[in-house]
């Protein structure tokens, strides 16, 4: 509308032309002026001549209002011009414009009053246009000035605290990410303090922050980060679990345990404890032995490294044989401790775990208390399965240990400690799992038989060296002396207590019910080599001088008339060995006292008679002993060992002593047959008789033979032929007595042997025992009776009694000279015999059985000599008991004996000339005791008095048949 305003006011003088000229092409449809409109409606009106030729326009005009019409018409002007034709033209297009605004006149003028009425709304519009500007202006001031001055204040408020929360929580999330950035440090931290369960605590909390910010791009790294981390801390916690076997540390474990737990990997730590333990013992025991073969080897060489632990076992030298099985022992006690430790944690950590989670669980945590209880038992079955077979592990490591030494050339000494480690390590086994250690017994045995059948044969042979070279001289001790005061026996007067070595156990019996594990668990080892006490070294068991102090060598002579210290049943005057019973008859003090003599001497405390020889025996069974005790599997190969011992020292006797063929067959029943049963038992199976071995000989026979030893030769020095010295009596009285002793102290070892024995071999013992150790005391007879055979010259005494004449025919009342003869040679027995006592204490059993030895043979001789008369008359037998009687008396001054031995040999003999003809028969029956050559000459005497010819042939027959079993 204001274009077609401006169009009105700028319509001047100017022609319709140019006015055409000027408009833009829009405008060339300009309104019609009032002149215009005037000529228009004058002329003629012809709506549809008006309205063809408005129809006759071209299109082309009304096709757009950039439509240049100038330029349209001169391109349509023709090549060659023709006024006419223009001028027409033009015309044509002065009606078609005439039509036109002739038609726009008419509209414009219909619609005047509208245009009017419009323009005036349009002015008024602008009017209000214009105020509402002033308004909106002054609205826009004064809503700038509330901008400014509040409300842009308070939204900027409003926004910086929430862009503030924004930051805060951007700062936070930042600190977090830096925070988990930045972990891996202290996890490290943590992990060097040995803070496993914080560091996987931390870890888990930090992989659950990470999984909240997994939308940075940081973070997805960091989280790769972390499970690396917690695969290390793993790794870590298994080099934690694995110092656990051979260390162990309550507060250690206590955090492995419960890093596991945080884990969930209670089950997979208890398996791999197991490997670690496992791999302990392995790597302990190849370590020790590797080290000490590498100091035996003095060099560095790598080779030993490369050895399998069976192969590097043979390298071990014999002089680091035992430090370095003290040490493998001491190395498998911290591994077994530390297990028993474990087993210790858990049993007195788990039902305190079990007691809390019971505690705090409920309906929605029922599943995972089932889980816990699982894991116990779980781990409460492995660890008892364990036992064994880490005791097992244990057993195979030392007993290729112990195999891979020959220790049969070791010191007995050496092996007893080696005995004594494995005993207590056997010992440990026990206790640990309650296994017998099978494996290490059946190890062990093959060395101690090995090592024990060289041993017990170098010390027979020592034995018999020794024996060769004894003189039998008294070995002085205290009166005092037992066997247990020796070194090799203080292991049985102490109480066997599990928690000590077998040598070296106190005497504590409350110590016997502490365990190893318990006594030890708090430190210390059991396997440590403490070298015995010097007290427990040292012996006081040799006397000085024969006596034990001045003192009491004082004593014994000042207290020689004392009587106080005798026991009663040597007050008696003698005592009836097989019944006990004394007699009535009173002892004198002189009696007592020539008895206190005689068990001689001087009162030297009644020290026991033994020898340097017999010492070394007791000491070589002391230490059997041991190795028994120690090692109870080959007892019964040590106790026959130890009988072999005894065999051949009493063998050996026997022959320096006792062996006299000519006495052999006096009918005196010197020997039993039990000792004879013995000597000839002990000559078969240990005395090697041959001179020299047998080419030709079989396997068999050359193995038989190494297990003999040669029979003994008595020393030189030994003098056994000087009357002076009663032919050996001192020497004889050493050797017999040392040998009761020695068999005495078997007696007293028998309870213990007999404890140890197996008992399918229990009756070897019973039969040594009663076969063996109980004839000691019977080889004193025949020892004995070579003394009283040479000490008195019987033969003498027939040849005097032969020049007697007993056919006389007057009662006499004067004894024969023979008789004082055979008195004086008692006399001067009495008197050599307490010479010998001077050297060497004569006990009452060796004088009562030399005085009757001596005493039966005087009667025998007696008898002999009667039996020698050809010629003798009543008179002549009642001499012949004047002589018997004189005898009696004056021999009961010499000894103590009662009754007198063989009396009633001779009182019966000479009795016998009285009997008649069928008294005699039967006495010939009833007294076997007598030689033929005794009967035959009691008849022959008898002929002509109490019997004629023919009951002499009679009783001669007799004699003969009675005769003829014992020939």
């Amino acid at each position: 509308m204001q274009k077609i305003k401006s169009l009105m006011t700028r319509q001047g003088l100017r022609s319709p032309q140019e006015s055409v000229n000027d408009l833009s092409p829009i405008e060339n449809f300009r309104i019609p002026t009032k002149e215009e409109l005037r000529e228009l409606h004058e002329e003629p009106a012809d709506p549809q001549a008006q309205q063809e030729i408005i129809n006759s326009i071209e299109e082309v005009y009304f096709s757009s209002d950039s439509f240049d019409i100038v330029k349209y018409e001169l391109e349509r002007l023709p090549p060659v011009l023709s006024l006419q034709e223009l001028e027409e033209y033009r015309d044509k297009l002065k009606q078609q414009q005439a039509a036109v605004s002739k038609k726009v006149a008419d509209l414009i003028l219909e619609k005047q009053p509208a245009y009017v009425e419009e323009l005036e709304r349009v002015t008024s519009l602008q009017t209000g246009l214009q105020l509402a500007a002033v308004i909106c202006t002054n609205g826009r001031r004064h809503l700038n000035i509330a901008k400014e001055g509040f409300t842009q204040t308070s939204l900027g408020l409003l926004a910086n605290q929430r862009k503030r929360q924004l930051l805060i929580g951007l700062l936070k999330s930042l600190r977090t990410i830096k925070t988990l950035q930045r972990t891996d440090v202290r996890l490290s931290e943590m992990l060097e303090e040995e803070d496993y369960p914080g560091a996987i605590q931390l870890c888990l909390e930090c992989q659950k922050a990470a999984s909240t910010f997994k939308h940075y791009s940081c973070i997805s790294e960091l989280n790769s980060k972390l499970q690396d981390t917690l695969e290390q801390i793993e790794e870590q916690l298994d080099v934690a679990l694995s110092k656990i076997c051979k260390n162990f540390d309550i507060n250690h474990y206590t955090k492995v345990q419960q890093a596991y737990r945080l884990l969930g990997k209670t089950q997979t730590a208890m398996d791999q404890l197991h490997m670690h333990f496992t791999q302990a013992i392995h790597n302990t025991v190849f370590q020790v032995v590797l080290g000490y073969v590498e100091l035996c080897a003095g060099n560095t060489d790598t080779k030993f490294q490369k050895l399998q632990y069976k192969d590097l076992c043979t390298h071990i030298t014999s002089d680091s044989y035992i430090p370095c099985l003290a040490d493998l022992c001491k190395a498998l006690w911290e591994v077994m401790l530390s297990y028993y430790r474990t087993m210790q944690w858990h049993e007195n950590h788990d039902p305190d775990e079990a007691a809390v989670v019971s505690s705090v669980s409920d309906g929605n945590n029922v599943i995972g208390t089932e889980e816990n209880s699982f894991d116990r038992n779980y781990v409460k079955k492995k660890l008892e399965h364990g036992l064994s077979r880490i005791w097992q592990d244990v057993q195979l490591k030392v007993k290729t240990y112990l195999l891979g030494t020959d220790l049969s050339n070791f010191k007995y000494d050496d092996f007893i400690f080696v005995l004594d480690v494995i005993s207590r390590l056997m010992q440990v086994g026990e206790e640990f799992c309650g296994s017998k250690s099978e494996v290490l017994q059946e190890s062990i045995r093959k060395q101690s038989v090995n090592y024990f059948k060289t041993y017990h044969r170098t010390r027979l042979e020592e034995l018999r060296m020794f024996l060769e070279n004894e003189t039998w001289e008294l070995c002085p001790v205290k009166s005092s002396f037992s066997i247990l005061q020796l070194h090799e026996f203080k292991f049985l007067e102490q109480s066997r207590s599990p928690s000590v070595s077998p040598s070296k156990q106190p005497a504590s019996a409350a110590a016997s019910a502490v365990t190893l594990f318990e006594q030890y668990c708090a430190g210390g080892n059991p396997f440590e080599i403490q070298a015995d006490s010097k007290d427990d070294e040292t012996e006081d068991v040799l006397a000085s001088n024969g006596y034990e102090s001045d003192e009491q060598e004082k004593s014994a002579y000042q207290e020689y008339d004392s009587d106080s210290d005798v026991p009663e049943e040597l007050k008696r005057d003698y005592v009836d060995e097989q019944t006990g019973d004394a007699p009535i008859k009173s002892v004198s003090r002189e009696t007592l006292r020539s008895r206190k003599r005689s068990d001689y001497n001087l009162n030297k405390v009644n020290a026991p008679i033994l020898t340097n020889t017999t010492l070394n025996v007791i000491r070589l069974v002391g230490k059997y002993m041991q190795m028994m005790n120690i090692l109870k599997p080959i007892a019964f190969d040590v106790i026959h060992f130890m009988s072999q011992l005894f065999d051949y020292y009493l063998y050996a006797v026997y022959t320096f002593f006792g062996r006299n063929d000519m006495f052999e067959s006096t009918g005196l029943g010197l020997s039993s047959s039990r000792l004879r049963t013995t000597l000839n038992r002990i000559q078969e199976s240990l005395i090697d008789l041959e001179v020299s071995a047998d080419p030709s000989g079989t396997l068999t026979a050359a193995e038989e033979r190494k297990e003999k030893v040669p029979s003994p030769h008595l020393s030189h020095l030994v003098v056994l032929t000087s009357g002076n010295s009663l032919y050996g009596l001192a020497e004889r009285v050493v050797a017999t007595e040392s040998l009761v002793f020695l068999a005495e102290q078997f007696e007293f070892l028998q309870p213990h042997l007999d404890a140890v024995m197996p008992a399918a071999k229990k009756p070897f013992l019973q039969q040594f025992y009663s076969q063996t150790v109980s004839t000691a005391s019977e080889l004193r007879k025949p020892v004995y009776w070579i003394v009283a055979a040479k000490a008195i010259d019987y033969e003498q005494m027939l040849l005097l009694m032969a020049n007697v004449k007993w056919d006389v025919k007057e009662i006499m009342s004067q004894h024969n000279v023979y008789v004082d003869a055979l008195l004086k040679e008692f006399e001067e027995f009495n008197r050599r015999l307490n010479d010998v006592s001077k050297r060497v204490r004569i006990p009452l059993p060796v004088s009562n059985i030399l005085w009757e030895h001596c005493i039966r043979l005087a009667n025998r001789t007696l008898v002999e000599g009667y039996a020698n008369v050809k010629k003798c008359s009543n008179e002549g037998r009642a001499l012949m008991q004047l002589d018997f009687q004189q005898f009696l008396m004056k021999l009961e001054k010499l000894t103590d004996i009662r009754p007198i031995p063989d009396k009633e040999f001779v009182e019966t003999y000479i009795k016998a000339y009285y009997l008649t003809e069928n008294d005699m028969e039967t006495w010939i029956k009833e007294h076997r005791e007598y030689s033929a050559k005794q009967l035959t000459n009691l008849v022959n005497i008898c002929l002509g008095t109490y019997i004629n010819k023919k009951a002499r042939q009679k009783l001669l027959a007799t004699i003969d048949d009675t005769d003829r079993p014992k020939r």
